[in-house]
């Protein structure tokens, strides 16, 4: 579609094309949506690259609640500011952006503060609507509604977008490289950097080698861990995880008699000191709270889970162990400050030949990239 100039679109509906989501797990339908202007606190983008997350095909194939349809998916992106709405004051028609699932209005408590990313004052929750106004911006040419996901809704030509959740970048940093850090890469990375504080010198573990879990090898590498651990099905992710500082590789479908978290504790001497769950399984979750070191270690949270699914952690274990459980929205990032600082990194230390991407399957992964940031 060609670009629409924002004199002949602002404060009107635009029509343009989206792939919806009508029914779960049926393929998407591209068909012709009206984005309606923006209101107070929200722009209008047009999307110009964006990516596939597995979170996208978590909620595609959800048939109950928070699964709802019809709905454009999306989450991962980049885009031009094309109309603001009444009281946006920090970007711009024509500004490059990228829209994030997580908020960071730099207002409340919580998103003044360095402890945490979880915006208090624009709570993050899996909603059909903005945030602001639980309304929707998108309905097809009959006039239904067509409900968001995730606060970005990527999957059309145009999209709604709160103020809270978009970050102006730089506009010479290559659209396919920048989507990437709108979720994924910004959630393996931050995980290791900003939840985790990974040490120089510590032994990781990373149960999944998808786009996640090699972007927390990537962050734990370049935070100066010496043993990072892959665990997954596929052993053929070990060759593509060593490009991004996994040193060595569990199978967990060939274990023998003796369960992961066991395999691991051999391995380490005990435990490691960093345990990242990255696949969104209950049992993992256990898997990686086992082998975490006694006294000090930590496991991350970052998969995303079916709804309802429960943790079962005995309290004796929880007591005498001095473990740490923790989930990692979003790498524990503030995406207005913290995005910023991996593109600066990106632009200023890493050539664009040693950067490129590999689709295989669902999985959008990035190979051969380095984005180092202040330790």
């Amino acid at each position: 579609m060609d670009e629409k100039s924002s004199s002949e679109t602002r404060g009107n509906p635009i029509r343009c094309r989206a792939a919806v989501s009508r029914k779960p797990g049926e393929p998407l339908v591209i068909e012709e949506v009206m984005v309606a202007p923006p209101m107070p606190h929200e722009v209008r983008i047009r999307i110009i690259c964006t990516s596939l997350c597995h979170s996208d095909i978590t909620f595609w194939k959800l048939k109950d609640f928070p699964g709802i349809f019809p709905r454009i998916l999306g989450h991962e992106a980049i885009g031009v500011v094309e109309s603001v709405g009444e009281d946006v004051n920090e970007v711009s028609e024509g500004d490059t952006v990228i829209p994030t699932f997580m908020p960071d209005c730099g207002d409340c408590v919580d998103c003044r503060s360095k402890k945490s990313n979880l915006c208090s004052k624009l709570p993050f929750k899996v909603s059909p609507w903005m945030p602001r106004h639980e309304t929707s911006r998108f309905t097809d040419l009959k006039g239904e509604v067509l409900y968001h996901f995730l606060f970005v809704s990527s999957f059309s030509e145009y999209t709604v977008v709160d103020v809270a959740h978009v970050t102006k970048i730089d506009p010479s940093i290559p659209p396919n490289r920048a989507c990437l850090l709108s979720c994924g890469v910004s959630t393996g990375v931050g995980a290791a950097w900003r939840t985790a504080d990974v040490e120089k010198g510590s032994t990781v573990v990373i149960f999944g080698l998808g786009s996640i879990g090699l972007a927390v090898a990537e962050g734990a590498r370049l935070c100066g861990a010496t043993k990072i651990i892959g665990v997954d099905l596929n052993p053929d992710k070990f060759e593509t995880g060593k490009k991004f500082g996994v040193t060595d590789f569990v199978n967990s479908g060939n274990c023998g008699d003796k369960s992961v978290s066991q395999v691991i504790n051999e391995m380490t001497d005990g435990g490691a000191d960093y345990c990242f769950e990255c696949v969104g399984m209950a049992s993992l979750v256990h898997e990686a709270y086992a082998c975490c070191r006694k006294g000090w270690g930590k496991t991350i949270v970052l998969g995303v889970d079916k709804p309802g699914a429960k943790l079962s952690l005995s309290s004796f274990e929880v007591l005498h162990s001095g473990k740490s459980l923790m989930g990692s929205l979003f790498g524990g990032l503030k995406a207005k400050s913290d995005i910023p600082i991996l593109l600066k990194k990106y632009l200023d230390k890493i050539p664009s030949s040693n950067f490129r991407l590999v689709c295989k399957g669902e999985i959008v992964t990035v190979v051969n990239w380095n984005p180092p940031f202040p330790m």
